[in-house]
């Protein structure tokens, strides 16, 4: 609801809390239930003391129950109302004075809302509208699940909010029957159950050097969670794959208009046929046990198991089989590494996940005592499965112990107890080796676009 500033002012012969009836009155016109009957909803107010003013921050339809409201107010000095925003309002607005952000036809969920649920569930929020946040480090610590509020988020538009009662999915195109799935008979399909790494192909972006436009991503933007649907296959195979058809469209509910686009675009991405048959992709509708919330896209998305989360269409309501190779905007312009080699630019598309591992614990600058210290991390490979993980001290390497399942789907997480006894600042390293025989590099190559940074990580601390 629109957010209101009320100031009410009166001179201090005329103040209203020197006599008691009109004070108790006045706090009673305050009460929270008289509040809600007048249709206000009070979120904070307070008097400057000595200063016979008071203010109050209201919510209401209108400026117009504020004002019926403030009526007692007036009689005892002056009112102003003047209408308001939150700060995650402003910045989602881009500017003070700036209206918040149109929506464009499909309906959306507010940006302030969806901006400040990110800075309450603690993300790192790098743009807010559209809403990009990551995960802090501290949150990465703990187990191989990330809770759902905590799971980075990536926009590239407005997040859709739909309505699963009338969700359909529509499956056409070069296919034998053309299917029309509402989110019930999806619900009720054969389902299965996977866990599942998501990184942005940004991820670490603001450590090439030099640097890169783009969403200045640390290390936060990759998450792990545990994802129920539909396999993709299920969903083919009961549509029936036509002759010629080449790729698999997805296309989200999501879309808009960009600046270097001349029309305005759905986000779309594309699967080869036997990669939509062979990756394990699922149509989730469960994240974590819980319905997909709207962040993450309510009522369906496509999950792709070891590849970059670009592939993971959110918000998903087409499947289209198409006799050509896909050309659209995230499929061609976007998410391709583009190097310069031997004088030649050459690109190569963004697919599979890099192998990687991050320090978790401890963190950046913390103080350690000395002595037997405990490092920890988490490391993934979309390729292969991990092998090993390696942790150097600022001297040799350091194997370190595996824990839990090896798995070319999901993170690892990894430990290793070593002896820190010389004081004063140490650099923390460690690299991961999947079993296709992939080593993380010191210093990922630099590309035009900042994808796939996978450079050895290095944590400064201080041994006391």
């Amino acid at each position: 609801m629109p957010l209101f500033i009320v100031r009410h002012q009166h001179d201090a012969e005329h103040c209203p809390a020197k006599d008691p009836a009109m004070g108790a009155m006045l706090l009673g016109h305050m009460s929270r239930p008289n509040v809600a009957r007048h249709g206000l909803k009070i979120q904070g107010e307070a008097v400057v003391r000595g200063a016979h003013t008071m203010f109050f921050i209201a919510e209401a339809a209108d400026e117009s129950l504020v004002e019926a409201f403030v009526a007692p107010f007036r009689q005892a000095g002056s009112v102003d109302v003047m209408a308001a925003s939150t700060c995650a309002g402003v910045v989602a607005s881009g500017g003070c004075a700036a209206p918040l952000p149109a929506l464009g036809d499909v309906p959306a969920l507010d940006p302030e809302t969806a901006c400040q649920d990110a800075i309450d569930a603690g993300l790192v929020v790098h743009r807010a509208h559209p809403l990009n946040g990551e995960t802090s480090v501290p949150q990465l610590l703990g187990g191989v699940i990330m809770p759902n509020a905590r799971f980075y988020v990536r926009n590239h538009f407005q997040i859709p909010n739909l309505d699963a009662a009338g969700y359909r999915l529509n499956v056409g195109g070069r296919v034998e029957r053309t299917l029309s799935l509402s989110y019930r008979e999806l619900r009720q399909m054969p389902s299965q159950t996977t866990l599942a790494t998501l990184e942005c192909a940004g991820n670490g972006r603001v450590w090439f050097d030099p640097p890169i436009p783009g969403e200045q991503w640390d290390i936060g933007a990759v998450s792990t969670a545990e994802w129920t649907g539909v396999p993709l296959v299920d969903i083919l195979d009961r549509a029936g794959i036509a002759a010629g058809a080449q790729e698999v469209l997805f296309r989200g509910a999501d879309g808009g208009s960009l600046e270097d686009v001349p029309t305005p675009i759905r986000y779309e991405r594309s699967l080869r046929i036997d990669d939509a048959r062979n990756s394990g992709a699922l149509l989730a509708y469960l994240m974590n046990g819980e319905p997909l919330p709207i962040h993450h896209g309510f009522p369906l998305r496509l999950i792709v198991p070891s590849w970059y989360a670009v592939a993971s269409v959110k918000w998903l309501t087409e499947i289209e089989l198409i006799d050509r190779v896909f050309t659209g905007h995230y499929q061609t312009d976007k998410y391709w590494y583009e190097f310069e080699r031997d004088g030649r630019d050459v690109r190569e598309p963004v697919n599979l996940l890099q192998v990687r591992s991050l320090i978790t614990e401890p963190g950046p600058d913390a103080e350690i005592e000395g002595g037997d210290v405990t490092i920890r991390g988490v490391a993934w490979s979309g390729v292969a499965p991990i092998a090993r993980v390696e942790v150097s001290a600022g001297g040799d390497w350091h194997e370190a112990r595996l824990i839990g399942e090896p798995s070319r789907k999901a993170w690892q997480r990894w430990e290793l107890v070593t002896r820190l006894d010389r004081r004063g600042p140490t650099t923390l390293r460690a690299r991961a080796t999947d079993r296709a025989g992939r080593i993380q590099p010191e210093h990922a190559e630099w590309n035009r676009l900042g994808y796939g940074n996978n450079s050895v990580q290095q944590i400064a601390v201080q041994i006391t």
